[in-house]
């Protein structure tokens, strides 16, 4: 007891920060939050960041700060590793799938419309790179990683990558069924005294708890949001705030989106708050940013979740709405309070910069593609500085460009459109960013030499990061080639399928008649003798189905067999709100089961999802049954 009360005055006398002779590491990631989702910038007039402004007058903000990818799991790993995306060959957000796949591989084909083959990324990333967590907790630093990982589930999750806490354990793209509780994490429940706690709220408590722990030892907080990641729910109270003061003229009108920005705030206010009130604030390191554009293809509140504006396209796509982010760095006494930078940063650049500043050396036969930007932290320039986003892909998304690679250099930017030339020849886009921020004239025509010698050095970038690269198409046939619709969103097919023959396995399709109505999303489903055998099972796999004629109370019924786990059944409330409504429920596994689930609906149930746990194994469904109190035939569905 003498010795607990010597060091609770001793704790008293001298503030924690005087006892670590090294800062603490907060590295505070935002998901999909577009360059123009702050007020940092000053295009938006509709969404609230007053944390984020105050975070930046503690520090410097980077005006021309870029993600490593226009999608989220290559940026994580950047991040972590130093390391490009290109290095890697992790360019897709495909980490929560099934397969486990670790090196990249050279594609084999592709549709007579493309010109290039794309690669086949892996789909984990290696326990063999060395993480910015592994160096920091070698060091001596506590690590935790809160919030979203996507970087691959057991065991290649943080607990194997160097952190000593992972919290909600999470492998999935998304939080799991919903912001507001409650949750579908599989160990992982919202406060009981607060039924509908917003994840945000309850990460950024959890984070709380882990720094009041930490605050006489150096930590490593690694707090990587759900926001404002699909899917597109908020505090009601929020909603209706915004709803009240939207404009429907601007392109950012999106009450939930606005009120998902809102609770993403509030946790970084809730972070800088304990920092000052443990007294640590001076002695530790801020670094706030994003993964990549914010997202343009989604819809919620009739618009798209936000604009990017005055920036070119969003998430998923290799312009500046795609890739540039909003940057913040704190750290005392390197940076000054409240400046602005002009430097070229990227996210593959922070660990050799933390290294650096930190005095630590990298492992033996360690190697990074950044590079640190610790004298622009300082407040000089980074002339001549390059920087590189490898995205080999073409999602159907507004303003998609085939696969391709690009490279920043002081105003210039040159897109490398693979094999997207004549006869095989890679095409190119050459944008003055200083003059073309919107990127809507292309020079390369006009300055051939200039694109040669960009392309110059994306030519090194790919050699020195040995990237599999997109190859030519040998199947390409100019007839099915149509360049008129590059840069529009593709659209579903349509038209009837015709009915499979009978006994014979049915693939899934949004028409195929085998599901009778039931759609397969984030999965595979095919009907088999009876059977939907669900395969590829994402984080976010469900079955859907139109069942607007069940009105009120209504029974749920379904026979199936899966491995154990708890997942939930979700239903639209009523035709005026967005947010869902579910039941949980956990299947005991191993052989088939049948699960009778309660909905306490009060009208019209609209789209229902039946969501299933993520796993490996095939999940196996006989038939499921919805049947209302209010009336009506029950609707049994048996495949």
């Amino acid at each position: 007891m003498r010795f607990l009360a010597l060091l609770l005055l001793s704790s008293f006398l001298f503030p924690a920060s005087s006892f670590s002779a090294q800062p603490n590491v907060v590295f505070i990631l935002a998901d999909d939050l577009g360059w123009a989702d702050t007020t940092l910038y000053g295009h938006t007039k509709f969404y609230k960041t007053p944390n984020v402004e105050r975070l930046a007058k503690r520090g410097m903000t980077f005006m021309r700060a870029y993600s490593a990818s226009p999608l989220c799991s290559p940026t994580r790993s950047a991040i972590l590793t130093g390391l490009s995306p290109a290095r890697t060959g992790i360019t897709t957000p495909n980490c929560h799938m099934p397969q486990v796949i670790l090196e990249a591989k050279t594609g084999t084909k592709a549709p007579p419309d493309q010109k290039a083959i794309q690669p086949i990324p892996p789909t984990r990333l290696k326990p063999e790179y060395r993480t910015l967590a592994e160096t920091l907790k070698d060091a001596g630093y506590a690590t935790g990683h809160f919030g979203k990982w996507h970087l691959g589930p057991e065991p290649y999750s943080p607990l194997q990558q160097g952190f000593d806490v992972d919290v909600p354990h999470h492998p999935g793209p998304g939080p799991a069924g919903s912001y507001v509780a409650p949750w579908k994490f599989a160990d992982f429940d919202h406060d009981p005294d607060i039924p509908d706690e917003h994840i945000e709220d309850h990460m950024a408590k959890e984070a709380v708890a882990f720094m009041e722990k930490h605050k006489d030892e150096p930590f490593f907080l690694n707090y990587w949001m759900f926001s404002v990641h699909a899917p597109f729910d908020a505090k009601k109270a929020l909603i209706e705030k915004y709803r009240k003061v939207m404009d429907p003229t601007d392109l950012q009108r999106s009450p939930t989106y606005a009120s998902m920005i809102e609770s993403m705030d509030d946790a970084i206010g809730t972070l800088l708050d304990t920092l000052d009130r443990l007294k640590i604030a001076d002695n530790t390191i801020i670094i706030f940013t994003s993964d990549n554009g914010g997202n343009m293809y989604n819809e919620v509140d009739g618009t798209t979740p936000t604009s990017n504006r005055p920036l070119r396209g969003g998430k998923a796509t290799m312009f500046e709405g795609g890739v540039r982010m909003p940057c913040i760095v704190a750290w005392p006494g390197i940076t000054a309070a409240g400046t602005r930078s002009d430097a070229l940063v990227q996210s593959e650049d922070f660990y050799p910069t933390l290294l650096e500043a930190l005095s630590l050396k990298p492992a033996e036969g360690q190697r990074f593609d950044g590079s640190s930007i610790l004298s622009a932290l300082k407040g000089d320039t980074l002339a001549g500085k390059a920087i590189f986003q490898y995205f080999p892909h073409n999602p159907s998304v507004p303003d998609w460009l085939p696969p391709a690679v690009s490279v920043h250099r002081d105003d210039w930017k040159l897109i490398r459109i693979f094999h997207g030339g004549e006869k095989g020849a890679h095409r190119y886009l050459l944008f003055n960013l200083r003059d073309d921020l919107g990127e809507k004239n292309n020079l390369a025509e006009k300055k051939p030499e200039l694109v040669a010698e960009l392309d110059a050095l994306i030519d090194k970038f790919l050699t020195d990061t040995h990237a599999v690269v997109p190859v030519s198409n040998p199947a390409f046939d100019p007839a099915k080639h149509h360049p008129e619709l590059e840069g529009k969103a593709k659209l579903k097919a349509e038209g009837k399928a015709k009915a499979p023959a009978k006994g014979a396995a049915k693939a899934k399709d949004d028409g195929d008649p085998a599901l009778q109505g039931w759609k397969a999303r984030d999965c595979k489903a095919v009907v088999k003798d009876g059977i939907v055998t669900i395969t590829n099972i994402g984080s976010e796999c469900f079955l859907g189905f139109s069942a607007g004629k069940h009105n009120g109370p209504t029974t749920v019924k379904f026979r199936i067999k899966a491995k154990a786990g708890a997942s939930h059944f979700d239903w639209l409330a009523n035709s005026t709100e967005a947010q869902t409504r579910r039941v949980p429920f956990t299947l005991k596994g191993g052989d088939w089961e049948e699960v009778a689930l309660e909905l306490p609906a009060t009208g019209p149930l609209g789209i229902v999802r039946l969501y299933l746990p993520m796993q490996e194994q095939p999940v196996e469904i006989d038939w499921i049954e919805l049947a209302s109190k209010n009336g009506g035939k029950p609707t049994r569905t048996g495949f």
